[in-house]
């Protein structure tokens, strides 16, 4: 991906976030959503770094594999369902989405990430980590495969119940169809 810069770099922000509010804050809520990630945090509460990288480690070599029993077993659940199903829905308009935990590991997906912890990097630190509302819409970037303007949109997700921050989600805008 390149990145674009000058103006034209900042005037995506509104409508990218138009967009999200309007398409993809409803799913937020959605139980296949709010239920994967709580089990999620609940399994993984006891995970250290190390633990975390070693995961981050496998998923990076599972990418080169045939053998992928942890991508495997993300893109099998029900929560990558539901996203790949949203993706199909948009029309072209959804590059990507995947959902992170209260830690950064990847959840769901709609296609493979490139890694599975999401905790070093801005999507999550400035969505997550912004607290409940928070949307978090990265610098366009042109996608050299398909030619179109894309922008990476994060936001935190909150359990409905408790109103508690238990996840972010971050899906791919073709800015070209705004």
């Amino acid at each position: 991906m390149m990145m674009v810069t000058g103006a034209m770099a900042q005037d995506h922000v509104g409508p990218v976030t138009d967009y999200v509010k309007a398409n993809i804050e409803p799913w937020l809520v959605d139980p296949v959503v709010v239920s994967a990630i709580k089990e999620q945090n609940a399994a993984n509460a006891g995970l250290g770094q190390a633990d975390i990288d070693k995961l981050d480690q496998q998923w990076r070599a599972e990418t080169e594999a045939s053998d992928r029993p942890l991508i495997d077993k993300v893109l099998a659940n029900a929560l990558s369902q539901f996203l790949s199903a949203k993706q199909d829905e948009a029309g072209g308009m959804i590059t990507e989405a995947f959902v992170m935990d209260n830690k950064g590991l990847n959840v769901g997906q709609s296609a493979v990430t490139s890694d599975y912890w999401q905790g070093d990097e801005a999507k999550w630190q400035k969505s997550y980590g912004a607290g409940a509302g928070a949307i978090f819409v990265d610098e366009v970037e042109k996608d050299e495969s398909t030619q179109t303007l894309q922008s990476q949109a994060s936001i935190a997700i909150t359990d409905p119940a408790s109103g508690e921050v238990i996840g972010a989600i971050t899906v791919g805008i073709n800015v070209d169809g705004l």
